[in-house]
């Protein structure tokens, strides 16, 4: 503990991995992978740069002096300027080339997208992880009927399974969605003040084509399949929005899942991991409070309104470009990005380890067959030669009575022996209970299960085996 604010995103949930990914230690080695990227791409298209000064520049490309940079930026006010001068403390001989016609926004904007875009990678071997421990519990509940709701009332009777199916499907068009963004981010390059590369014409003499290939060359030696075709001095804002975008759908699926699990906690039906020793409540030991799904929504709503900062930050961007992102980038991406792990990291947890009260469950769904079986016990009380108006009006009286013993009187649901005691519908008590086996009920519930899995959740895992390798992340509180 300090005196000083830390953000609970470090100190409490995120990975150490993502921590890193966003760390000063990651963004300023990246810048200087990038100057080395722009002296080396010069050097080769002809630039009077030597290989001495290209070595020296990578010799020391990860001893960053943050004393020495914050001393620099205390005189010059400029944290790109700060780091080239401390750079240069260190590079005497390539100190006069470093960061040769470029802008700030050459080390700072393609950082900023290749840490993105290395964010959603890891993001999207958490999302795979959680994706799989669904596909293991639906497949294990899959023809477990359990009350469907629709406006949480007791509905159509569905399985755990099937339900579970719908969380997945949430999950993989974040998947899609994640995929086909990451896709398209490439680097801003080497664009100049305004975006036209007039430095860089003036150091190769008018040379478009050499100009061009800069571009080409730096983004090769970075690892990405170009840059971007046209821009300001930086890249445009809305690729900010783009990918908070996808962060933002994971959130909101996210946060459905663990409304549905506290909802089914308080039905005691499903519950999240519970620790041996963990405590509920500090007032009432008794208590299992779902603090994984809240914290869940709670970080996943963070989410979602964060989404609103760079929408407006995009908004608000003049012409070529204006400052006024960049305070708001530096928190609302990051804060994204580490929130969203947390996020996926409590899932995967809760997801690998949900405990099902199979006769909780089944007293539920048992509650309020009776009311559910009356089209069938209606149809089979016609074939027996009964008046389908006559009889659908006396099951509507019985199961008006029968509910309000229940709600008004807290007694059993006894619509089945009101009907049995109607001699209109000739039958007994025991041939109705007949009637009221639950797998009757689910439909194609257990076979949409298993063609879902089968047809697109696993063969989608098994194409990314490799890429949902590692432990999960630890959750610290």
């Amino acid at each position: 503990m300090g005196s000083t604010y830390e953000s609970p995103l470090n100190s409490r949930y995120a990975s150490r991995e993502m921590q890193a990914l966003f760390s000063p230690d990651r963004k300023f080695r990246s810048w200087r992978r990038l100057w080395i990227a722009l002296a080396e791409a010069e050097r080769e298209l002809g630039l009077d740069i030597s290989e001495a000064q290209i070595q020296e520049m990578r010799a020391h490309a990860d001893e960053i002096d943050y004393a020495a940079a914050d001393r620099h930026e205390a005189a010059v006010r400029h944290d790109v300027m700060a780091h080239v001068l401390a750079y240069g403390d260190l590079c005497p001989l390539a100190k006069p080339i470093i960061h040769l016609g470029a802008t700030s926004c050459y080390v700072g904007d393609n950082t900023d997208l290749m840490l993105m875009a290395e964010g959603l990678d890891l993001l999207r071997k958490r999302l795979l992880a959680v994706v799989s421990a669904l596909a293991d519990f639906a497949s294990r509940n899959r023809a477990v009927p359990t009350l469907g709701f629709t406006h949480f009332q007791a509905a159509q009777p569905v399985t755990v399974g099937k339900r579970a199916t719908l969380w997945i499907a949430d999950l993989l068009q974040d998947l899609e969605d994640l995929d086909f963004v990451r896709s398209g981010i490439r680097l801003l390059g080497s664009k100049g003040t305004t975006g036209t590369q007039a430095s860089f014409l003036e150091l190769f003499d008018g040379d478009h084509a050499k100009v061009r290939e800069l571009d080409r060359r730096i983004a090769r030696k970075m690892g990405y399949p170009g840059v971007v075709a046209v821009s300001g001095q930086t890249y445009s804002r809305k690729t900010d929005f783009r990918v908070l975008s996808v962060l933002s759908g994971i959130a909101q699926s996210a946060h459905k899942f663990s409304s549905d699990l506290r909802l089914l906690q308080h039905l005691k039906e499903i519950e999240e991991p519970f620790e041996e020793k963990q405590i509920g409540s500090s007032a009432m030991a008794y208590k299992r409070n779902p603090m994984r799904c809240e914290r869940m929504a709670s970080l996943s709503r963070y989410v979602i309104a964060d989404l609103m900062n760079p929408a407006m930050t995009a908004a608000n961007q003049w012409f070529e470009r204006t400052l006024d992102d960049s305070a708001n980038k530096r928190i609302s991406v990051p804060e994204a990005f580490l929130a969203v792990d947390a996020v996926l990291a409590i899932y995967r947890n809760v997801a690998s380890g949900l405990v099902v009260h199979y006769g909780v469950v089944r007293k539920h769904l048992n509650d309020e067959l009776p009311f559910m079986a009356t089209e069938r016990i209606l149809m089979q009380a016609v074939k027996r030669g009964g008046d389908r108006q006559d009889l659908h009006e006396r099951i509507r009286v019985h199961s008006m009575e029968a509910g309000a013993a229940v709600k008004e009187n807290g007694l059993p649901n006894d619509l089945l022996e009101r009907i049995a005691a109607d001699p209109a519908f000739r039958t007994t008590l025991a041939e109705l209970e007949e009637t009221l086996d639950p797998a009757l009920f689910v439909g194609r519930c257990p076979e949409q299960v298993d063609e879902y899995l089968a047809e697109v959740v696993r063969p989608l895992l098994e194409r990314n085996a490799d890429a949902m390798g590692g432990a999960a992340p630890e959750l610290r509180v």
